[in-house]
């Protein structure tokens, strides 16, 4: 069971990215998943969520510019961000029930 991200790089402020994670081993349909995000030097934190029926949350500091999503047919997970900030520059990683931690991809958000 592997998780692999991408669609990360580097973007001025104010641009658009979306990551992609693709799980293989398992099915993610019927588990909740979500997006975590490690800025430089801190810990890895939650910043947007999904169940298993498609509801899905973000983190305050995402809201309104980030939108989680997902296709089971595809066993993909994804997320749009727009008006990136620089504060937003890090390693995403996508999680979901029974599936280990990916490498993660990198976003750098130039000010």
């Amino acid at each position: 069971v592997q998780a692999v991200e991408s669609g990360g790089g580097l973007v001025q402020a104010g641009g658009s990215l979306t990551l992609s994670c693709t799980v293989s081993g398992r099915s993610l349909s019927g588990a909740a998943a979500g997006w975590y995000h490690q800025a430089p030097g801190q810990e890895r934190k939650l910043i947007a969520g999904i169940t298993a029926a498609g509801t899905a949350s973000a983190a305050s500091s995402v809201k309104g510019r980030f939108t989680i999503s997902r296709d089971d047919a595809k066993n993909s997970l994804y997320l749009q961000m727009n008006n990136l900030l620089p504060e937003d520059t890090g390693r995403y990683y996508c999680t979901a029930q029974g599936v280990p931690w990916g490498p993660g991809t990198q976003v750098t958000v130039s000010s």
